[in-house]
């Protein structure tokens, strides 16, 4: 069973966001917090799978709670649901630590994919803001793109072949059958890379290797 906990300051939008989850049969909300420590609060308290969290909350806002989570809680995945779209908004969130950056008025279905991808060990993003992401690293500056050049150097080429697949969007399962290696070495090929390169999540390894390649 899946495990979330839902962070928004409105308590419909908790309710529809419950309402469509616990239909899916393998989703379980934990949990619900109206500002940004109660969030903080039940993450620690519950250790769920996931922290679905709208980005402008009282009391300690969706990107700085992300940024604690990663910290003190990084088992627990966290997924930024919101109505805004602005690239500062995304960038933040995801330099933040979020693993997923959705629209709240994606299909039910969608969200309930989105979880489970998350849960999975996937990052997810909103199709809407996925040109803003390509367009930011497409123009990237070159000082940054040295050090992420820097930074995976240390990498096996199989490392960097995975890496590269990862950034690229593919899954765990997609990455092993174009390896032709198991979905668990991918995980722990993925794990390394995370600790080697001191990131906190796929995201994050995407954005390096999209600093630091040419051809993505």
């Amino acid at each position: 069973m899946i495990s979330v906990v839902i962070a928004d300051d409105e308590q419909l939008v908790r309710a529809g966001i419950r309402g469509v989850l616990e239909t899916a049969g393998d989703i379980a909300v934990v949990a619900e917090a109206a500002s940004g420590s109660e969030a903080l609060r039940l993450v620690h308290l519950h250790r769920p799978d996931i922290l679905l969290m709208d980005i402008h909350m009282p009391d300690g806002d969706g990107l700085a709670t992300a940024e604690m989570v990663g910290k003190h809680v990084p088992a627990t995945a966290v997924a930024m649901l919101t109505t805004f779209t602005y690239d500062h908004y995304v960038q933040s969130a995801l330099h933040s630590g979020a693993v997923g950056f959705l629209l709240k008025d994606m299909e039910p279905r969608a969200l309930i994919s989105a979880v489970r991808a998350m849960a999975a060990g996937d990052a997810v993003l909103a199709p809407q803001v996925t040109r803003s992401v390509l367009t930011t690293f497409r123009d990237r500056d070159p000082r940054r793109a040295h050090r992420a050049r820097a930074r995976l150097a240390g990498l096996s080429e199989l490392e960097r072949k995975v890496l590269r697949l990862l950034a690229q969007g593919l899954a765990n399962a997609e990455i092993a059958r174009s390896c032709q290696m198991s979905e668990g070495s991918v995980k722990a090929h993925v794990s390394r890379m995370l600790v080697k390169l001191d990131c906190g999540n796929r995201v994050q390894l995407a954005m390096i290797a999209y600093d630091a390649e040419d051809n993505y």
